[in-house]
């Protein structure tokens, strides 16, 4: 089935939440990327000044994350959708003007703050509004976020040869655009499954004693690390090989990693869960990011086989890394819903992308380090070999999860939590390899 009719079988809302993903990262991939550069280039900072502003940024979005999704699960999913993608115009309109530092520290806290109030909203609203078939949403929804990725850059680049400015006011205006369509076209959505609160500390204390859904939380940043070495290893090994071409290089890593994702997400998705069920395949998923690395294993370097097997592997490596990314994302995030017991879904959410942020944070900190160590070291494989047992490591952990709790080999979610059984696809059930009584013994077993 083409990704056409796929996204024809949603319902308008699922839809435009879709649109708006590739819109939210079409402007924000073609004006980040090269903001480093404006900073220390045209406008004079400090090395300082520019890893300060940056900072603020992701601090203000990875961060806030938790404070979003509160926000969402209390006021509804719409109103923090509208006032993210608003919040991104007003702080991207800024980049274009401001070139103090304490403004430019303002307009990157904003844009970080808007993501941590759109993002887990844009979650939760699309897992409700889809139901059961909220794994196939995902994968849908994951094309658009990638086809966003692949044409941002490659639009920012071309804006450039007018001006940053241009740029920074032209993805303003995308965010503008995304902000109307959302305020006029999206139906407004609360939360349905609470009918009384609690204060916001005893909804964080719900989530933080839901004690598998945090070591889930846990075990999968080991999934993100891996993933986000498209920003960080890769671009290091094209520099180490390609030298002053690196750019070029960078560029074909972005290009293949984006269309393997957009080509073969479906198919990886439906393959996957016709043969291994939800968190089989979220295992499997992980295993192939941990084995994305072998190719840079093999062939870490120019040295041993030569400069045109060296970029081979590296763009096999962004490939593999691609296909585990799509195989890992719709039932990540269908696992985020089933072990929050569909209670406070955008702060399960919230807190999830905080765990894995700090994770990224401290893992790309330990990358860099390991990459300059072993480069000096002359053992370029260490770094490669490293990532793979991370990965390794992260698909154990989320084995034991499934296999700890549940006492079986029956492949269900990590933590053995679900739907209660007649909100169940039926082909969901005979896959999972659960009773009835399992499935509502499961379904009871959940925090008040």
């Amino acid at each position: 089935m083409t990704v056409i009719r796929k996204f024809g079988g949603f319902d308008p809302a699922a839809r435009l939440l879709m649109i708006n993903q590739f819109g939210i990262n079409l402007g924000f991939y073609m004006l980040m990327p090269y903001l480093a550069g404006y900073l220390s280039g045209p406008l004079g900072l400090a090395a300082w000044a520019v890893g300060l502003v940056l900072g603020v940024r992701n601090f203000s979005q990875q961060g806030m994350f938790l404070i979003g999704g509160t926000l969402a699960d209390r006021l509804g999913y719409k109103p923090l959708i509208v006032a993210g993608c608003l919040l991104r115009t007003g702080g991207f309109a800024l980049l274009a003007f401001v070139t103090s530092l304490p403004g430019l520290l303002v307009a990157s806290a904003a844009t970080g703050f808007a993501g941590a109030l759109f993002n887990p909203a844009v979650r939760a609203y699309l897992a409700a509004d889809t139901g059961e078939r909220r794994i196939e949403a995902f994968a849908v929804f994951n094309i658009f976020y990638q086809a966003g990725i692949l044409a941002g850059p490659l639009v920012g680049l071309a804006l450039l040869t007018l001006d940053f400015t241009v740029t920074a006011g032209v993805a303003a205006a995308v965010f503008a655009a995304l902000t109307v369509a959302q305020l006029f076209a999206l139906p407004a959505r609360r939360p349905d499954e609470l009918t009384e609160r609690t204060s916001v500390l005893g909804e964080w204390r719900t989530v933080v004693t839901n004690r598998r859904f945090v070591w889930f939380s846990v075990a999968m940043i080991g999934s993100y690390i891996l993933s986000f070495q498209i920003y960080l290893a890769l671009p290091l090994q094209a520099e180490f090989i390609a030298g002053a071409r690196a750019q070029l290089l960078v560029s074909a890593l972005f290009v293949v990693s984006g269309v393997v994702a957009i080509a073969g997400q479906l198919r990886i998705t439906a393959w996957l869960r016709a043969r291994w069920g939800t968190s089989r395949s979220l295992v499997i998923g992980i295993v192939i990011l941990a084995a994305s690395f072998l190719p840079l294993l093999i062939v870490p370097g120019p040295h041993r086989f030569g400069a045109p097997a060296a970029v081979i592997a590296l763009l096999a490596c962004a490939a593999i890394l691609a296909v585990g990314t799509a195989a890992v994302f719709p039932f990540e995030m269908d696992t985020v819903v089933a072990l929050s017991g569909k209670r406070l879904v955008a702060t399960h959410y919230g807190f999830y992308n905080t765990v894995v942020g700090i994770g990224i944070l401290v893992g790309n900190l330990a990358t860099g380090a390991v990459v300059g160590a072993a480069r000096d070291a002359g053992a370029d494989w260490a770094t490669w070999a490293g990532l793979g047992v991370i990965g390794g490591i992260a698909a154990f952990a989320v084995y034991r999860l499934e296999y700890a709790h549940t006492g079986t080999g029956t492949g269900t979610h990590p933590g053995g939590r679900h739907p209660p059984p007649e909100h169940l696809a039926p082909e969901d059930s005979p896959r999972d390899g659960l009773s009835t009584a399992a499935l509502t013994r499961r379904a009871g077993d959940r925090l008040p």
